[in-house]
């Protein structure tokens, strides 16, 4: 398994609370059945502000391959970033193998049923 962390600083003047909203509403939907394996959205509340990063979970990287080129076809996907895009000043994104002990290793990739399109 490998865990992806996506960090996005936005513009200074972007209201986060509109970008959430948008992204939960819209963007969200589009991307939890094809990229499966969410983990969890986050803000910062110190350090770097207008901050957010959140994790997903794939079984390798040939996986993530193929869901994010699935994900890129998706019109409500392409929509939600026609909105948020523009709001988003830094991205910055890395790949992460959990250690032989991280507590990690024992979630699923993956909720609900699999993912039968790529296999």
């Amino acid at each position: 398994m490998v865990v992806e962390e996506r960090t996005y600083v936005l513009h200074t003047g972007v209201s986060i609370a509109e970008y959430l909203h948008i992204y939960e509403t819209e963007g969200l939907p589009a991307q939890k059945p094809i990229l499966g394996g969410f983990l969890g959205y986050f803000v910062t509340e110190f350090g770097t502000q207008n901050q957010l990063v959140h994790l997903w979970a794939y079984a390798d990287l040939e996986d993530r391959r193929a869901r994010r080129a699935r994900l890129a076809q998706d019109a409500r996907w392409q929509g939600c970033l026609a909105k948020i895009r523009p709001m988003i000043m830094t991205m910055e994104n890395r790949i992460m193998y959990p250690t032989s002990f991280s507590p990690i290793r024992e979630l699923p990739v993956t909720t609900g049923q699999p993912d039968t399109a790529l296999a």
